[in-house]
């Protein structure tokens, strides 16, 4: 009898020991190749499907990792035909999109942080987590999903009585794409503000970025009191809902991604809703600031702004240039360090045939004389890439708006 307890009893720590995959959750992907029970190591790439954009995007939860025991997540690029340029190819997308230096993880599902860096393996990358005894959630990136957009609106209102929620558009699938509008000022026709994010949904950081910029906008801080009261702000965390929420990459997706939708006839109702309300702050000839927050490549070594240089006219060009310079002096004192560049980048026709059909591209052509029209592209393969590292960045753009605007304000139209 005793025997047979004993033989139960390390049946059942063995089930309870072993390591366990899953993804069916909001935003979670990824394809699992094998599991190691006895070496404790996971192998596994991105599961996103290509027609619906770049397969670089991963989030997946580990459970059965005892306490203080090790894991080893082994990652490789995903094997599936990518697109690039609107068109398919015969090859699978450059891993080093995949494989941060090092991974996110969290043991609650709400605090996120960076694993140890990597470890290279021929083609893959190793990550190496320590267990807490509960479950492990890793990611690509810091996770922002659909649902933490319902939560930062919610806290943004119940802060502030003058943020508004509302409801963009509803997606292709069905999904809404929701918003914040804050405004405290009591001019008829105050400085319109726009600010979205994630239109390539594997691009999180963008996220974190503009909710560094939401909390500090409804805080009590005193930048962001003036800007509330001298401005009309809109917030939307994330455009490409659907691929946030299904664990795809969004970028390149078929028959065209979010940034490469804005033109006479897009293919999405988001893009259609917010071209709507932009043109709207154009007629009424105050568009001042227009943000569109991405997340660059693995190799790229700070933050940088994108100015569509081909497209600008004075008086367009000083107040970008303004704006840039605002943002830089705000943004490149963060401590820990931040890297920005205060040097813009350009795309044009050699960085995508489609070009003119990104979003500052739109606005650059219609929006007012004097609108900024700028990309912020989010570093992301760095040390201090973190959930508090990019709130610092959003709260920073936040003031580096608000200096923009009083600046403006205080000088006779151009």
């Amino acid at each position: 009898m005793r025997q047979l307890i004993a033989l139960t009893l390390l049946a059942c720590a063995s089930t309870a020991a072993e390591l366990r995959v899953s993804t069916d959750f909001e935003g979670g992907s990824a394809k699992v190749e094998a599991i190691d029970q006895t070496a404790h190591v996971i192998r596994f790439m991105p599961d996103g499907d290509p027609q619906r954009g770049w397969p670089c995007w991963w989030y997946l939860r580990v459970d059965g990792v005892a306490k203080d025991e090790r894991v080893t997540l082994s990652l490789a690029g995903s094997d599936r035909p990518s697109r690039n340029n609107g068109q398919n190819t015969s090859k699978p997308l450059a891993p080093s999109w995949a494989m941060p230096a090092r991974a996110t993880f969290s043991t609650d599902g709400k605090t996120w942080l960076h694993t140890p860096p990597g470890k290279r393996d021929e083609a893959r990358i190793l990550y190496e987590i320590t267990g807490t005894g509960g479950p492990l959630w890793v990611a690509w990136g810091p996770p922002f999903t659909p649902r933490d957009t319902d939560t930062l609106l919610a806290e943004a209102e119940k802060k502030l009585p003058a943020a508004k929620s509302f409801e963009l558009a509803r997606t292709r699938e069905g999904r809404p794409v929701r918003g914040l509008r804050v405004s405290e000022a009591t001019i008829p026709k105050p400085p319109g503000i726009w600010i979205h994010a994630r239109q390539h949904a594997w691009e999180s950081g963008s996220c974190w970025v503009a909710r560094g910029f939401t909390e500090w906008l409804v805080s009590d801080d005193a930048d962001a009191k003036w800007l509330r009261a001298h401005a009309e702000v809109f917030v939307v965390p994330i455009m490409d809902v659907d691929n946030a929420a299904t664990g795809n990459g969004g970028k390149e997706a078929a028959p065209r991604d979010h940034n490469r939708d804005w033109d006479d006839n897009p293919v999405y109702p988001e893009v259609a809703a917010a071209q709507q309300r932009l043109r709207a702050l154009v007629k009424e000839n105050r568009l001042a600031v227009f943000l569109d927050l991405h997340n660059p490549g693995p190799g790229d070594p700070t933050f940088f702004f994108v100015l569509e240089s081909q497209l600008l006219k004075e008086p367009m060009i000083t107040q970008c240039h303004r704006f840039v310079d605002f943002a830089y002096g705000r943004i490149s004192k963060i401590k820990p360090l931040i890297p920005m560049s205060n040097k813009p980048k350009t795309t044009g026709a050699s960085y995508h045939p489609l070009w003119r059909n990104m979003s500052a591209s739109w606005v650059c052509m219609n929006g007012n004389p004097d609108t900024v029209s700028l990309c912020l592209e989010t570093i992301w393969n760095y040390e201090n890439s973190t959930t508090s590292g990019y709130g610092a960045v959003g709260r920073e753009l936040g003031r580096a708006t608000a200096d923009f605007v009083r600046d403006k304000s205080a000088k006779p139209r151009e």
